[in-house]
């Protein structure tokens, strides 16, 4: 088969060759005799190039021959070779697990050393990783790290140097959890910004930087600032905090979570945030509690006047009509001729003209401790529709997407409380106040009545 196809591409060589030299001979030739000619001695030198080829390949297919006989021979070499490195290989396998054997005979009790020597490192890791104490010493895990993986390995035995690396590495977290220190270190902004800032440490409980909390990311290994601060209180000891000189005493709220507690606080919402909550219907009703504290605020305002203007004409002998008693005095001062009927008749009438603007918003303030809470319901029912629709199309597998209705439901209901219960209290007062003066009104009327009419008794 391999002289068929070496004869095949000789003779498309060939061809090519003969093809080549046609036309090579056609474009030389001027007459026919020429091209005779040429074409007998291009028979000739083909003739004579197709003999060095055929010479060639025989000479070339001797030395191919030989290549194969070389590979024949080196083949059967490789193949003895690897009989003995097999057998070598097993020998060393036998002697391994020999050498194995008598590792694990040697160690004896300390393989339970080396146990407990992963697992304490193991958990020191972890603990390290989560500890804030790593930003003030980062690198610790290195250590820890290839000290577990040698003695997972257990071919090799740690050192004295490593396990004391452990000991004191433990120590270190035990000694740092007691103290407030203060070193620099890079913080991550909001923004995604980097700062260089000194970070006050407390104990394994909180970092805080420029009067802010500071958050220790595990993942990352860095330190970042809350995107949102706690309450004002919290803040401001934190600032306060930082400010105190060494060796002072200065409060600050220490998280025994290390951080959780933090995380939740931040993520509370604020105040405009809780109004939001409520919807159309919180507004309404806050925007109800803001009338009502402002017509409170005129009454308390007005009636507390009117009693001290009410009492100091109690007090006086002098009529004024900057008061109701004044006026309702002055009345009795213009009909003293009349009988005690009619006297009667006309102090009535001013103690009824002096009625309204005593009892004015009284009414409207009631209303409104009445309305705020059927509000909050409004607000509960409608937050609870748009729930119950949530858990129609999405179902209930993600509370998020009932969070907005739950949150309206109850952030209504309290806002209706809110307006309402404040509202009740302050209307009470007022009216009890308005109803103070009108008694007193009935009261001089009463006693001004019975006393013409005991005068006009001894006249007659």
């Amino acid at each position: 088969m391999r002289k068929v196809v070496v004869t095949a591409l000789a003779l498309v060589f060939g061809g090519m060759a003969a093809v080549a030299s046609a036309q090579e001979v056609q474009g030389k030739a001027q007459s026919l005799d020429q091209l005779l000619e040429l074409v007998r001695q291009g028979k000739v030198a083909e003739t004579e190039e197709h003999r060095k080829r055929e010479q060639e390949f025989l000479r070339n297919k001797a030395q191919q021959q030989q290549l194969i006989d070389r590979a024949v021979a080196d083949r059967t070499a490789q193949e003895k070779r690897s009989e003995q490195l097999e057998g070598v290989f097993q020998e060393n396998e036998r002697q391994l697990a020999a050498l194995e054997q008598q590792l694990q005979d040697r160690l004896g009790s300390l393989k339970e050393l080396f146990g407990v020597l992963q697992q304490v490192a193991g958990d020191a890791r972890a603990t390290f990783e989560q500890s804030i104490i790593s930003a003030q010493y980062p690198g610790r895990e290195k250590a820890l790290n290839e000290l577990i993986e040698k003695t997972a390995g257990g071919s090799r035995l740690p050192s004295i140097e490593e396990i004391e690396g452990l000991w004191f590495e433990v120590q270190r977290e035990m000694t740092e959890s007691g103290k407030v220190v203060t070193f620099p270190a890079t913080v991550i902004m909001p923004d995604g910004s980097r700062e260089e800032r000194e970070v006050v440490r407390v104990g394994t409980f909180n970092l805080v930087s420029n009067g802010e909390f500071v958050d220790w990311l595990p993942t990352t290994q860095t330190l970042a600032t809350f995107v949102r601060q706690p309450a004002g209180r919290f803040q401001s000891a934190a600032g306060d905090f930082q400010k105190a000189e060494a060796g002072t005493l200065a409060q600050f709220p220490v998280d025994p979570s290390r951080g959780a507690i933090l995380s939740l606080l931040v993520q509370a919402p604020s105040l405009s945030e809780r109004i939001d909550q409520g919807g159309i219907v919180g507004y309404v009703t806050l925007g109800l509690g803001v009338i009502g504290i402002i017509l409170i605020i005129e009454r308390l305002i007005y009636l507390t006047l009117v009693n001290r203007k009410v009492q100091a004409q109690i007090r006086s002998n002098t009529i004024s009509t900057d008061n109701p008693l004044g006026r309702v005095l002055s009345v009795y001062q213009q009909n003293k001729d009349v009988d005690v009927e009619t006297l009667e008749l006309k102090l009535d009438e001013a103690i009824m003209k002096e009625m309204p603007p005593l009892e004015r918003f009284i009414p409207v303030i009631k209303i409104i401790s009445a309305v705020a809470p059927l509000l909050g319901l409004l607000g509960t029912v409608t937050g609870m529709i748009q729930t119950f629709q949530a858990m129609t199309l999405f179902g209930t597998g993600d509370p998020k997407l009932m969070a907005g209705g739950i949150s309206q439901a109850l952030v209504t209901t309290v806002q209706g409380l809110v307006v309402a219960l404040p509202t009740l209290f302050f209307w009470s007062i007022i009216s009890g106040m308005s109803k103070r003066v009108i008694h007193t009104l009935e009261e001089q009327s009463a006693g001004i009545v019975a006393v013409h009419a005991e005068q006009e008794n001894k006249g007659a």
